[in-house]
């Protein structure tokens, strides 16, 4: 999973990723090509960019929701897997292309782009003051029982 700092330059960089062109270009290195189903051009179709790591080089982020799916398999269809992992994804219930939105319908778009990356980061925010609680209560309970 994503860390806060990655989430934050997704975030800004993914706000031209409405272009499924650029989509598509993300996938420079991706290791499914023909004979596939899940080839760069209909990851880039479902809404998909390349988000590669060291240790995982088939990551595929949602420029909008931010899922990131990895472990693709040849077979694997990009807009199945997307509407079964995220079904709520406005990208996927967006009712026409992207050049066809008028001002008022993408300043929509990225007002709930918005509000999935803050529910994101604070879901992040709120699992590391929750460990950090655990940690110092654990901590507690060790220095009580050597008292």
């Amino acid at each position: 999973m994503a860390s806060i700092d990655v989430l934050r330059s997704r975030f800004y960089s993914f706000d031209k990723m409405y272009i499924q062109d650029l989509r598509e270009q993300s996938f420079v290195d991706w290791p499914f090509r023909e004979e596939c189903n899940c080839t760069p051009e209909k990851m880039a179709k479902a809404g998909f960019v390349h988000c590669p790591s060291e240790n995982e080089p088939d990551v595929a982020c949602c420029f909008f929701c931010l899922i990131e799916l990895e472990g693709w398999e040849p077979d694997d269809d990009p807009w199945s897997e997307h509407i079964r992992r995220s079904p709520d994804c406005g990208f996927l219930t967006m009712k026409k292309d992207f050049t066809e939105l008028t001002v008022a319908e993408y300043y929509q778009m990225e007002k709930e782009r918005l509000k999935v990356y803050i529910r994101k980061v604070c879901s992040k925010k709120m699992a590391c003051l929750q460990e950090r609680k655990d940690q110092t209560l654990k901590s507690l309970k060790s220095l009580l029982k050597s008292i």
